[in-house]
C-alpha cells in the first residue's frame, strides 16, 4: 500500500492535471436553449460545430478558466499554496485567456499550446431567467494532453500529485497521467485523485480500482461515486468495503458533510453552514482543495475535511466555481470553531 508521501521540501505543494477548459457564462432565454437542442438544466457534451455554433449566438459572456483539476488549484493559489497546473490548450483566443486567467490565479502554468488541431476547449454556462444553468461543452484541446508534456521534475518536486478522473478517457492522456504519478512516487511524493463521476467510474473501475489498492494516497469521492467504485447497499457498506485500501479515502455528502476514512477509523466531518445556496459548480473543486492544503501544512485530517467544507461552503454562495472571499480567512474561522 502506497503510504503517506514525504512531507519535506519541495517546490510545490500540489501539482494538478486536468482538463483546460474556459467557461462562458452568459444569460440566455429558453428559445435559445431550444434553437440548439439544448437540455434545459443538464451538461451536454458537444462537438466543435455545434460548439461554435452556440458560442456564436451567444449574448454578452463573462469568460473564466475552468476545468475541475483548474478550480482545485485556483482554490489551493488563494489559500496561500505553491500551485501547478497541467492542462492542454490551442493557440488561439480562449487558449490565451486561460493562460493568462489561472496565472493571475496565482498558478504556474507553463505546458505549451497547440498550434494546430481542435481549438480550447470550452463550456458555455446559459443562465435562463429562472437561475437554472444549462451547459454545452466541447472538449477540443483539451484531450490532447500526451506523455511528451509532462515535466517528470515538476512532479518529484511536488508534494501532492493531484488527477481528475474525467481525463482517464482520453488514451494520451491517461499515459501522461501515468507518467506524473510514476514521478510522484518514485519521489516519495503522494498522489490524489478525485474520481469526478459515477459514468467516469463506470468507464474505467478496474483501473480505478488498481490505483486505489497500488498507487493513490487520497482518493476523493462522493457517496454515489464509491459505491459505484467498491459497491456496497449504500455509502457505509462502502466505507467498509473501501477502507485500509490506501491510506485516506474523502467521501464527500453534500449537506450531510463527509467521511474521511482511514485505515484505522472513520472521521466524520459536518459540512459548513451556508445561509443561501446559490450555486453549487465546484464544491467538490473547492473542498478538494481546502483538504490538500491542509495536508501539505500537516494538519490532522479532521481539520483537512474542515478547511475543505469552509471551502466548499464558500464557492456555493455565489455563482461561479472560483472564490470570491478571502479562503485564508474562511478556512481560518472554520478551524478555530473546532478547536
Amino acid at each position: 500500500m502506497t503510504q503517506a508521501g514525504r512531507t519535506g521540501d519541495a517546490e510545490w505543494d500540489v501539482v494538478g492535471i486536468g482538463n483546460a477548459i474556459v467557461d462562458v457564462l452568459t444569460h440566455a432565454d429558453e428559445a435559445f436553449l431550444d434553437d440548439h437542442g439544448l437540455a434545459k438544466g443538464a451538461m451536454t457534451l458537444v462537438d466543435g460545430e455545434t460548439s461554435a455554433r452556440i458560442y456564436a449566438g451567444m449574448g454578452p459572456a463573462v469568460e473564466v478558466s475552468g476545468g475541475s483539476a483548474a478550480n482545485s488549484m485556483a482554490g489551493a493559489a488563494a489559500l496561500g499554496a505553491r500551485v501547478a497546473y497541467v492542462g492542454k490548450v490551442r493557440d488561439d483566443q480562449l487558449g490565451e485567456f486561460f493562460a493568462h486567467d489561472i496565472r493571475a490565479a496565482g498558478v504556474h502554468f507553463s505546458v505549451p499550446p497547440l498550434s494546430a488541431g481542435p481549438p480550447t476547449a470550452r463550456c458555455m454556462v446559459m443562465v435562463t431567467p429562472d437561475a437554472h444553468r444549462t451547459m454545452a461543452t466541447y472538449l477540443g484541446a483539451s484531450t490532447e494532453l500526451g506523455p511528451e508534456d509532462i515535466d517528470r521534475d515538476l512532479f518529484r518536486a511536488a508534494r501532492v500529485t493531484y488527477l481528475e478522473g474525467y481525463l482517464w478517457d482520453p488514451p494520451r492522456a491517461k499515459q501522461a497521467m501515468r507518467v506524473a504519478m510514476e514521478a510522484a512516487l518514485g519521489a516519495g511524493r503522494m498522489v490524489a485523485l478525485s474520481l469526478s463521476d459515477s459514468f467516469c467510474v463506470e468507464r474505467h473501475r478496474d483501473e480505478f480500482v488498481e490505483l486505489l489498492d497500488r498507487h493513490l494516497t487520497v482518493l476523493f469521492a462522493n457517496e454515489h461515486e464509491v459505491v459505484s467504485l467498491v459497491g456496497g447497499a449504500d455509502v457505509w457498506e462502502a466505507v467498509e468495503r473501501v477502507q485500509g485500501r490506501c491510506p485516506i479515502v474523502v467521501i464527500t455528502r453534500s449537506d450531510q458533510g463527509a467521511l474521511v476514512v482511514t485505515p484505522d477509523e472513520v472521521h466524520e466531518v459536518p459540512a459548513a453552514h451556508v445561509d443561501r445556496v446559490v450555486d453549487t459548480t465546484g464544491a467538490g473543486d473547492l473542498f478538494a482543495a481546502g483538504f490538500l492544503v491542509g495536508l501539505t501544512r500537516g494538519w490532522d485530517l479532521r481539520e483537512c475535511a474542515r478547511a475543505g467544507a469552509a471551502a466548499a461552503a464558500e464557492v456555493i454562495s455565489h455563482f461561479g466555481a472560483r472564490p470570491e472571499e478571502d479562503l485564508n480567512a474562511v478556512v481560518g474561522v472554520a478551524i478555530r470553531e473546532e478547536a
